[in-house]
C-alpha cells in the first residue's frame, strides 16, 4: 500500500511524488545541458589545449653564456607578461659550437623549432627588460612591432633601428626568409633584416603614447666591461655584410640540435634549445676570426 502525504496543500500518494520528482530532475537536467561550456583560462600562462582563442607567443632568446643575466630575465619576464595576459613561452637558443655568436641563425633555428605551435615570435635579447607597463606584447595584426623603439631604447636611436625586441608573425617571418646566416660576430643583422622587411613591404610599426625615455622604458643589464662585444672584422666580412643577402636564410640555415632541456628558473618553466651552427667557410670564413698575433715591444 502506498502511503499518502500533503504537498503544497494537495494530498499525493507515494507514487504520484516519485512521478513528480522524476519529471523535475528531467527538465532541470534538459536546462543544464542546454548551457554554454566556456573553457576557463589557466592560470600559470603554459599553453593549453583548452584554449582557442589567443594567440600564442614563442619568446625566442639568442645565447651564449650569460646565466647570470638569463636568471634575471625570466622572473621579470613572467611577471611583467602575466600583467598582460599573454600566453608564452620562453625559448633559449644557446649556441654549443667555436664560431663566432650568429644571433640571426639562432632565431632562423627558434621560428623552425616553434613555427607549429605558436602565432608569433618575440626576437628578444636576454639584456633588455622592459620596464613601461604600456608596452605590449600582443599579437601584432597589422604588421611587425618594435617594442624597443629608436625613442625609448636605451643605446641605439636611429630611425631604421629594430634590434633589441621585435614581434612578428610567423607567416612575415618565413615571407622574408628570415633572417640572414652571414653575421658572425656582433652587429649588422638586424639592419639587414629591416631591409627584408621594407622589400616586403612590411611596415614596422612602434609603440605610441609612451611618456618614458631611453634612461626608464628599459633596464639594460649588459656589463660591457665583464663581457666585451665580438666587433672584429675578418676576410671580406666588411664588404659583404654591407650589402642586402639575397641568398641565405630560415630555409638555409646549417645547425644540428644537440639537446633540450626544460628548465626551471624560481619554478618558471622556460626550454633550453643547445645548437651547433655549422658554418660554410667558404661563403663566411669569418666564422672564426683567429685574434691577431701580439707584437712584442722591443726595449
Amino acid at each position: 500500500m502506498y502511503r499518502s502525504f500533503n504537498l503544497m496543500g494537495y494530498r499525493v500518494t507515494g507514487s504520484k511524488c516519485l512521478t513528480i520528482c522524476l519529471g523535475f530532475t528531467f527538465i532541470m537536467g534538459c536546462f543544464l545541458a542546454s548551457l554554454p561550456i566556456i573553457p576557463s583560462e589557466p592560470t600559470n600562462h603554459q599553453i593549453s589545449s583548452t584554449t582557442y582563442s589567443k594567440k600564442k607567443l614563442a619568446i625566442i632568446v639568442p645565447f651564449r653564456d650569460r646565466f647570470e643575466e638569463l636568471l634575471e630575465f625570466v622572473p621579470h619576464m613572467y611577471k611583467f607578461l602575466n600583467k598582460q595576459n599573454i600566453l608564452f613561452h620562453i625559448f633559449i637558443i644557446q649556441q654549443k659550437d667555436n664560431n663566432r655568436f650568429n644571433r640571426a641563425s639562432l632565431i632562423n633555428v627558434g621560428f623552425i623549432y616553434t613555427k607549429k605551435d605558436y602565432d608569433y615570435i618575440a626576437m628578444h635579447d636576454v639584456d633588455l627588460l622592459p620596464m613601461n607597463n604600456n608596452l605590449k606584447y600582443g599579437y601584432p595584426k597589422n604588421g611587425p612591432y618594435h617594442i624597443s623603439s629608436p625613442q625609448t631604447h636605451p643605446k641605439y636611436h636611429y630611425d631604421t633601428f629594430i634590434g633589441g625586441i621585435l614581434l612578428i608573425k610567423q607567416e612575415e617571418f618565413d615571407l622574408v626568409n628570415g633572417m640572414s646566416n652571414n653575421y658572425w660576430g656582433w652587429g649588422l643583422e638586424d639592419d639587414e633584416f629591416y631591409v627584408r622587411l621594407k622589400d616586403a613591404k612590411l611596415k614596422v610599426l612602434r609603440p605610441e603614447n609612451i611618456t618614458t625615455g631611453p634612461d626608464n622604458t628599459f633596464r639594460h643589464i649588459h656589463d660591457k666591461t665583464y663581457r666585451k662585444r665580438d666587433t672584429r672584422k675578418c676576410f671580406n666580412q666588411r664588404e659583404i655584410t654591407r650589402h642586402r643577402d639575397r641568398v641565405t636564410g630560415v630555409h638555409d640555415v646549417a645547425y644540428k640540435i644537440h639537446s633540450t632541456h626544460n628548465v626551471s628558473i624560481d619554478s618558471l618553466q622556460i626550454t633550453v634549445i643547445n645548437v651547433e651552427l655549422i658554418c660554410n667557410k667558404t661563403a663566411t670564413p669569418w666564422c672564426q676570426c683567429p685574434e691577431p698575433p701580439k707584437v712584442k715591444k722591443v726595449k
